[in-house]
């Protein structure tokens, strides 16, 4: 009879089991990392100092940044620590814990990204009720709403996947512990946890997305009946980065979760988490500061010293 309670650890060999390629990997999630960290801190930091910043679209971005932070937090130092060490390893409480940061961020971000939108909406189709329908009350109620649906999705899974038994084989084809792996290194039965990531977790993917999608057509539809090509530009000029960081975000996040998880491979899926997970993060800092007239201008203020 199989010892169902023989799994303690398991053991991440990352993006690479060479150890020259390991070497440039981790100088290179290095230097991401670091750059995700400050990108996202100036943010935080010009959003806070400025009082015309203090509007509800940058007050979504404000908590964008704080979840871009936590999101390559609950990855890339473990990745960059198994990258200098001989013994690759995290403990079963390790792995769960980390799939439920990883997890809670991310659902966090999508439903971040779906509010950002629909504030986009409010401002293009409804400008004069934009005060009224983006009130602080709401923006803060929107915010939070985001936070606990992803804190509350993330412990579902988790839930769930602590439940189920680990006696074959340890080892993971990934740089971190994610639910398709693990499901396919199982001895349990996980059709169940499989229909709850479709559902559930397919709602707090999709549902934000449609949200989006719907925003978005609205927010055509008002652009194009704009009489002036100036002022056609300049509205969609606000909705540039947010589609920007979207297509990112989606074209790889929907391809890794919501699919069956017999068409999942480890060796070649584990590059996807990658965009969405680390390169994302680091992006969202630079796409809101690059296209972004009001941060550049508070950028410079700061350099200047004024």
């Amino acid at each position: 009879m199989v010892n169902e309670t023989t799994v303690t650890e398991f053991i991440l060999l990352g993006l690479s089991s060479q150890p020259a390629v390991q070497f440039s990997l981790f100088g290179l999630f290095l230097v991401i990392y670091f750059v995700t960290l400050i990108g996202n801190i100036f943010i935080l930091l010009v959003i806070s100092l400025d009082k015309r910043l203090h509007n509800p679209m940058y007050f979504f971005l404000f908590n964008l940044s704080v979840v871009d932070i936590g999101y390559t937090t609950s990855t890339v130092p473990k990745m960059l620590l198994n990258y200098l060490s001989q013994e690759k390893t995290i403990s079963l409480a390790g792995c769960f814990t980390q799939m439920y940061f990883f997890i809670s961020f991310g659902g966090i971000e999508c439903l971040l990204l779906g509010v950002m939108a629909y504030d986009r909406y409010a401002a293009i189709c409804h400008p004069l009720h934009y005060n009224v329908l983006m009130r602080p009350k709401v923006c803060a109620s929107l915010a939070a709403t985001a936070w606990i649906l992803g804190l509350s999705n993330s412990g579902v899974h988790s839930g769930l996947m602590s439940h189920l038994s680990f006696c074959r084989d340890n080892v993971i084809q990934h740089f971190f512990c994610d639910i398709p792996p693990l499901f396919q290194l199982s001895c349990s039965d996980t059709q169940v946890n499989q229909i709850v990531t479709f559902v559930v977790g397919g709602s707090v993917i999709m549902g934000p997305f449609l949200v989006i999608l719907v925003s978005y057509v609205y927010i055509v539809v008002a652009i194009l009946m704009i009489r002036t090509k100036e002022g056609r530009l300049k509205a969609f000029s606000t909705c540039a980065s947010h589609l920007t960081v979207v297509n990112i975000y989606y074209g790889t996040i929907i391809f890794t979760y919501i699919r069956p998880n017999s068409s999942y491979s480890q060796e070649q899926d584990r590059i996807l988490p990658v965009f969405y997970g680390i390169l994302t993060p680091m992006l969202n800092p630079i796409i809101y500061s690059l296209r972004n007239k009001d941060v550049q201008k508070v950028f410079k203020k700061v350099m200047q010293g004024k």
